[in-house]
């Protein structure tokens, strides 16, 4: 970048950290109650928040539409149009009772970006398009990615069958909204038409906080291995049975998850194991409960590393339970490989983060994100932004104005310096 266009960019960023944050406040206000922030894949909601993405990427110079899952695209055609692209996204649905920041921070953030290029008449030898992923918690039909799965070509048509928890299908809610369920195809795009995928996302952790830096670097996406474990032992007498003769599976779910925490905090390599949920039956006060099933959620920066840990936490589990004699069942109910981030394209948000002054920190995403779906057409890269205290999923999720600003700053000067992976490069 010349000195003068690195003279403008600078001079923009506050003018896009303070849009960006009006604009969040006005996404975030879009809830099916005032109580509590829920914006859930095809409700009203998701229709008024989509007219709004689509009203802002129009008035950012864009063409914009609602594609046939219900994403919000928008494309700023390059030099001349028909040019291959670079993507940027994420997604605009919540959880509920969600913060504002979650998904919203990189498709606002993106715009605003797009916005500034076309106030100052930018074209680049390329296109930029934005999506605005309209499912990606997965929180109406428990199925996660369900837009960028679309549009990569990979959505599993068995999830229409899938029901809400009113009864209603995937299938039925995309007719109620006015999307076609037999045309998610035309969602899908090809590698040809993408350079590649870039995510700007909160950290959802502590780390760049630590750290004193407003951005990161991400290296990879971490896979997940998700279990569902279920101990029998025998219900009795919460008086009569002595201690040394119980079978008491919730004891020994106990020592299970004990173990898990101990195992994941031995390692240094950034492996997470979490129990998240745990029922035991009968549940009353005075009965040794004689059976419970539990939840594990095992995630590390590498395919490798978190099979091998799954392994190693299953034969602990498995050894527990034949110590204590209690029967074990132990299920996988989802597996997510791990997505690397492309050297070529990391290297160039690395470069964009130091031109605008700040240390260059890598770090790992815990979490799931849209890029694992994307990856399947598109090299993929990510740019951090600091949250307050690392909370997500939270009403207290909070992004400073000074963080948005200076992850805006940085993505802008990553894309005015972009440059296409070469035909036959190295990733």
């Amino acid at each position: 970048m010349s000195e003068t266009k690195a003279a403008i960019g600078a001079t923009t960023g506050s003018r896009l950290g303070d849009e960006i944050v009006s604009r969040i406040n006005q996404l975030g206000a879009i809830s099916e109650t005032a109580a509590h922030l829920a914006r859930i894949f095809l409700s009203p909601e998701h229709r008024t928040a989509a007219d709004l993405l689509m009203s802002w990427m129009k008035d950012a110079g864009m063409a914009a539409h609602l594609d046939a899952i219900g994403n919000v695209c928008g494309r700023y055609d390059g030099e001349r149009p028909g040019l291959p692209c670079l993507m940027l996204g994420s997604h605009y649905d919540t959880v509920r009772d969600a913060g504002k920041w979650d998904g919203p921070l990189g498709v606002i953030t993106a715009i605003a970006c797009v916005a500034d290029l076309n106030r100052r008449g930018v074209r680049l030898p390329f296109a930029i398009e934005i999506v605005g992923f309209a499912d990606e918690e997965g929180v109406r039909f428990a199925s996660t990615l369900l837009g960028s799965r679309a549009v990569a070509g990979t959505f599993d048509e068995s999830v229409l069958n899938a029901r809400d928890a009113n009864g209603l299908t995937l299938r039925e809610a995309m007719a109620q909204f006015g999307l076609d369920p037999e045309h998610i195809g035309a969602a899908a795009r090809t590698r040809r038409e993408l350079h590649a995928y870039v995510e700007l996302h909160i950290e959802q952790g502590p780390v760049l906080e630590q750290q004193n830096l407003p951005v990161g670097v991400v290296t990879a996406i971490a896979g997940a291995t998700r279990l569902a474990a279920n101990l029998t032992g025998m219900a009795g007498h919460a008086g009569t049975v002595p201690m040394a003769m119980r079978r008491d599976a919730l004891a020994g779910a106990a020592e299970c998850i004990a173990a898990v925490e101990e195992f994941c905090k031995a390692d240094s390599a950034g492996l997470v194991g979490t129990v998240g949920a745990i029922t035991a039956l009968p549940g009353a006060t005075n009965v040794i409960p004689g059976k419970v099933s539990f939840t594990l959620d095992i995630r590390a920066p590498t395919d490798a590393h978190r099979k091998l840990a799954v392994a190693d936490i299953v034969r602990r589990i498995e050894a527990i339970a034949k110590r204590r004699e209690l029967s074990l069942q132990i299920d996988v109910t989802h597996e997510n490989r791990t997505v690397p981030c492309a050297p070529w394209l990391k290297a160039q948000v690395a470069e964009a983060v130091a031109a605008e002054g700040y240390g260059v920190f890598e770090l790992p995403s815990g979490a799931g994100h849209d890029g694992m779906a994307m990856i399947d057409i598109a090299d993929v890269a990510m740019l951090f932004v600091r949250c307050r205290g690392g909370i997500s999923h939270n009403p207290a999720e909070h992004v400073e104005p000074a963080d948005a600003d200076s992850g805006a700053r940085v993505l802008l000067r990553l894309i005015e310096n972009f440059r296409p992976r070469e035909a036959g490069g190295t990733a």
